[in-house]
């Protein structure tokens, strides 16, 4: 790890004075840390942001959910207004990583480091989310751009997500036994005039699957997927899954999805 200037951030507006064009935010470091230990990245400022009061709490309205951008992943799994809310929002969280990550990772930084195989980005998507940052107001749907690029500005900061509460809503998530990463994750929701299915793990970025959606829409049940062939041109390919497995299991995660939303 190289020599880098550490800033403790007391607001917002410091956090973002601190920044350069060489700093990262750190709130639960569960990427940024080992990346700059293996030298992966290096940084000349490192910005602590964890212990801002205007990051942090979860407000639950009539149509929406607001979290706090340094809310830790067993915040929300644990949280008894978001699993009343979006319940699905809830187990997404509950079942990231392993309880030292879900005690020290956080949904802001999830987001913003954007990886492909990441569990919130999927439901950002679903849930038609707004990504508060430190200037503007960003539609999930912009946000995400490419693999781990997002429409963030260098010294831009996420402060919360606000999420849609939809009708009923579902995620399934296939994951890779060693990472807990998504090798597929399929988030459903169901709203009385729209359905949408957010897929990650598949593609290089998160993204709505249409063909899904549509045959949903003419039949909301497990079997109305039972003949569906994705097109694999897209799907990602490694050591851990074929492009044509992969298919596979978004449809397979999506089916199991459809069957236990509520």
């Amino acid at each position: 790890m190289k020599q880098f200037n550490f800033h403790e951030a007391k607001s917002v507006k410091e956090a973002v004075k601190f920044s350069s064009k060489n700093s990262a935010f750190l709130s639960g470091g569960q990427t940024l840390i080992p990346s700059m230990k293996l030298r992966l990245s290096s940084f000349s400022d490192i910005i602590n942001i964890k212990n801002i009061k205007d990051l942090k709490g979860i407000k639950v309205s009539g149509k929406s959910v607001k979290i706090g951008a340094v809310a830790k992943h067993a915040e929300v799994a644990s949280s008894k207004d978001v699993q009343k809310a979006i319940p699905a929002l809830s187990s997404l969280a509950g079942g990231i990583g392993d309880m030292q990550v879900r005690n020290k990772g956080t949904l802001g930084g999830s987001i913003a480091n954007n990886d492909p195989s990441a569990c919130y980005p999927s439901a950002c998507i679903a849930l038609n989310a707004i990504i508060y940052t430190s200037n503007r107001k960003i539609e999930a749907k912009k946000f995400f751009k490419g693999m781990f690029e997002t429409a963030l500005k260098k010294d831009e900061l996420v402060t919360a997500v606000e999420f849609s509460i939809p009708e009923k809503s579902s995620y399934v998530k296939i994951p890779n036994p060693a990472s807990r990463y998504a090798l597929v994750g399929v988030f459903l929701a169901k709203y009385k005039k729209d359905i949408i299915c957010a897929v990650t793990g598949a593609q290089p970025v998160v993204y709505r699957s249409e063909e899904i959606e549509k045959a949903l829409h003419n039949n909301f049940s497990p079997e109305s997927l039972d003949d569906l062939n994705l097109v694999t041109e897209d799907m990602n390919a490694d050591i851990h899954a074929s492009a044509d497995y992969r298919a596979s299991l978004v449809v397979s995660a999506a089916q199991k999805a459809v069957a236990h939303c509520k």
